[in-house]
């Protein structure tokens, strides 16, 4: 049977991300605005409201709607946030954190995401999001500091997140997802001020690591 694409989405909204925790009504109502068909590769194109994690090439894969859901919310964003996402994809959470944020830098390292990320912004007409090609992990963007910091891939350590909070202004929030299959843990940290912070464990997950992103050690025997 086939099902409208308005349908799927409330469905979606509906059915798994409100039950995931996800009370945050302009959280979901965004999600609801953004049509997430636009940015799944073609061969995909029936799974754009499953919940499911969706390949987009790169060894990289869209978020399932829930994930995407408590990122969001756990940002708390407002519309004079500046945020930094590292690792764009195919473009669907930046349009999120643009809808529900100020202005948007996102760095994606592979140029075949970045350029149908821009493509996808220029179709919805959103003005206060850029993507740049680069290593989010790499050197900081110039204009920094943020008031949100959003990474949609995981990290193996904790390794890097200290250059990542650096960037926060006090009262800024981060959102990462840290740790190795199977065990990996979405974690909040929230800058208190010049040399504080707080770490808030929020759900476990499994996604695939960023590029380039630390390796923990190995012991060799």
């Amino acid at each position: 049977m086939d099902i409208s694409t308005d349908t799927a989405r409330f469905n979606m909204i509906q059915q798994q991300v409100r039950p995931w925790d996800v009370f945050d009504e302009q959280v979901l109502e965004t999600m609801q605005g953004v049509p997430r068909e636009l940015f799944v590769p073609d061969a995909y194109r029936g799974l754009a409201y499953a919940d499911v994690a969706i390949p987009i090439g790169g060894g990289q894969q869209m978020l399932e709607p829930r994930i995407v859901g408590r990122l969001l919310q756990a940002l708390s964003l407002t519309p004079a946030d500046k945020v930094l996402q590292i690792g764009a994809g195919t473009g669907y959470v930046t349009v999120c954190l643009a809808r529900l944020g100020g202005n948007v830098t996102c760095l994606e390292l592979q140029d075949s995401l970045a350029e149908r990320a821009r493509a996808n912004l220029t179709a919805l007409g959103i003005a206060n999001a850029e993507i740049r090609s680069g290593d989010g992990l790499g050197a900081p963007p110039s204009d920094g500091p943020f008031d949100a910091i959003a990474l949609t891939g995981s990290l193996p350590t904790a390794d890097g997140l200290d250059t990542l909070t650096a960037q926060l202004k006090p009262g800024g929030r981060l959102f990462a997802v840290v740790g190795e299959d199977p065990v990996m843990e979405a974690l909040l940290i929230e800058r208190l001020g010049e040399g504080g912070y707080r770490q808030r464990r929020l759900f476990e997950t499994s996604i695939p690591a960023l590029v380039n992103a630390p390796q923990p050690r190995r012991f060799v025997f």
